[in-house]
């Protein structure tokens, strides 16, 4: 069947999630290293996907975690200076789906506070024709039941749907479930796959 619906994933996709860049710049590559070793803080932002208060779940690890109080805090107090910068170009593939009047809809792991904040600073997250966020739903990607639940509620065929994520388990699922993927490594490579399934021109997609 064609493809009648585009879904993005948002960190590495449309937004760039690197915090440890964050952490590099602000107290130096020794010490982020020794603090993510010390501290899982990326398990501790699962939580926040899987729908655990925001503040609440980081100022707790940050309490649990003395030493390393002052940069866990900065995860929730400096947090959109680890969700930066915009990857302007899949933004701006995103805006001529819609204007193709393709749907678009995000899948995402990602909390309710993050996200709700992250709207009020980057407007395109405001533009999807339909928003599936891991913290609303209470599971996070790759578990199959976050892919099901997008295809109850949106009413198209999982052969209907384009995925792209730039994690592999994320894709893998996905295909799993019959839906057509692609495994995000830049928005020049998602540009051509658009592309070649012709639901955009080259000059459209550049």
């Amino acid at each position: 069947m064609a493809i009648e619906a585009v879904i993005f994933d948002i960190g590495n996709v449309l937004i760039e999630w690197q915090p440890e860049k964050y952490y590099d710049r602000v107290y130096g590559e020794d010490r982020r290293r020794a603090l993510f070793e010390a501290v899982d803080l990326h398990g501790m932002n699962e939580q926040v996907d899987l729908g655990h208060p925001f503040q609440d779940t980081i100022y707790a690890t940050a309490d649990a975690n003395p030493d390393w109080a002052t940069e866990i805090r900065d995860w929730h107090d400096k947090w959109i200076e680890l969700a930066t910068p915009p990857i302007w170009h899949s933004v701006r593939l995103m805006r001529t789906l819609r204007l193709h009047m393709t749907p678009v809809f995000a899948l995402t792991n990602f909390g309710v506070e993050n996200y709700a904040y992250a709207q009020t600073q980057y407007d395109f997250l405001n533009e999807f024709d339909r928003e599936y966020v891991s913290g609303r739903m209470k599971m996070t990607k790759p578990n199959p039941s976050i892919f099901e639940a997008v295809e109850a509620d949106c009413g198209f065929a999982p052969d209907q749907l384009l995925f792209t994520d730039d994690r592999a388990d994320n894709i893998a699922a996905a295909a799993a479930r019959g839906w057509h993927t692609h495994l995000f490594d830049g928005p020049q490579g998602w540009a051509d796959r658009l592309v070649a399934e012709n639901i955009l021109t080259p000059k459209e997609a550049a």
